[in-house]
């Protein structure tokens, strides 16, 4: 397992502080809701503020592609954070639900083309998925938001916004 998680931008340069939307998977709720915490501190983190409306709740993993489609199309987001977490167990049921979200999410930022970032766990063991979703720097939902925001500004930049 690989510890080299690319470092934020010391400086991300907004004319005004991107609009986030974070949208958590009520499934595994003691694992999501680690993640929602650590996409909301790094946010705070990093002075970008966050309205309470802007964190909805979706039944599970599967639902995130086009609930995440639809906010980036409200246009009133620069960009939406999907957390989730999908653990194996002894059906085929992890497989096609992984699959659903990293195939939905990805088609859902390219035919938006607003950065939606992918904090979907996708684990072997609960075990797994409780390391990754802990209130430290290792926590996947800082590092979803981390993306997602890094992405915005690059997209700024390259569109000479």
């Amino acid at each position: 397992m690989s510890t080299n998680i690319p470092s934020t931008p010391a400086r991300l340069d907004f004319a005004h502080p991107p609009r986030i939307a974070i949208v958590v998977s009520r499934f595994n709720e003691n694992v999501t809701h680690g993640l929602r915490d650590g996409a909301v501190a790094w946010l705070g983190e990093h002075d970008i503020a966050l309205r309470a409306e802007d964190i909805l709740y979706a039944p599970g993993a599967y639902e995130l592609p086009l609930l995440a489609q639809t906010l980036a199309r409200t246009g009133r987001y620069d960009g939406v954070v999907c957390l989730g977490c999908v653990i194996k167990g002894d059906t085929a049921h992890f497989e096609f639900i992984s699959l659903g979200a990293t195939i939905g999410l990805q088609q859902a930022a390219l035919s938006t083309e607003v950065p939606i970032a992918f904090g979907v766990l996708t684990t072997y063991t609960d075990e797994q998925a409780v390391i990754r979703s802990r209130d430290d720097v290792h926590n996947k939902g800082r590092e979803a938001v981390a993306a997602c925001v890094e992405s915005i500004a690059l997209l700024h930049k390259i569109r000479g916004c």
